[in-house]
């Protein structure tokens, strides 16, 4: 199965170095190199939790309600419970690396990364904005938090309707070697 994936959107490169499959879906492990400037949105695992260790440089954390802004050196970890909101950004001028653990592990998440990447890099994401969240929240138990949570049912609702288009994406961007 294929292990790195490459988001331009995000300026951000992952590369899968445990699948939740190896390990009796304990952990899911990903080593991330993230540019300069390159962040993901404000979001929160509604069943697990995730783990941030910076490795090369400094990674950026906004965690909580209050948006708590945390900076890791290499080597340091934090660590945020299910339901926390949170997002990386990379504070610095340089590329910086970092791992994120997420245990249990989950193979949503993984597809969903594997699906937004792609679709990213096939410069797609956008064509069906909506529909492609739907399914990416759905599919790795996402929610995102504030006063967009008024439209999670109605995303949870799409994705459901979308089951079809949901496997073409996994066919397409999940599978390949």
């Amino acid at each position: 199965m294929k292990r790195k994936f490459n988001n331009p959107a995000m300026q951000n490169e992952v590369t899968f170095i445990q699948f939740a499959c190896e390990s009796d879906e304990k952990v899911t492990i990903i080593e991330n190199v993230l540019q300069a400037g390159g962040k993901n949105q404000l979001h929160c695992h509604n069943t697990y939790s995730e783990t941030f260790t910076a490795i090369e440089g400094e990674l950026g954390l906004k965690v909580g309600k209050k948006k708590e802004i945390r900076i890791l050196k290499p080597g340091e970890s934090f660590t945020l419970s299910p339901k926390m909101p949170h997002c990386f950004f990379n504070p610095g001028k340089e590329a910086i690396r970092f791992r994120s653990k997420t245990a249990p592990g989950h193979g949503g998440f993984e597809m969903s990364i594997m699906i937004g990447f792609g679709l990213n890099a096939d410069r797609i994401f956008k064509k069906n904005l909506i529909r492609n969240l739907s399914i990416i929240l759905s599919i790795s138990e996402v929610s995102i938090p504030g006063a967009l949570s008024i439209f999670e049912p109605v995303w949870k609702c799409i994705a459901y309707l979308s089951k079809s288009y949901e496997k073409a994406l996994v066919k397409k961007y999940c599978t390949q070697s």
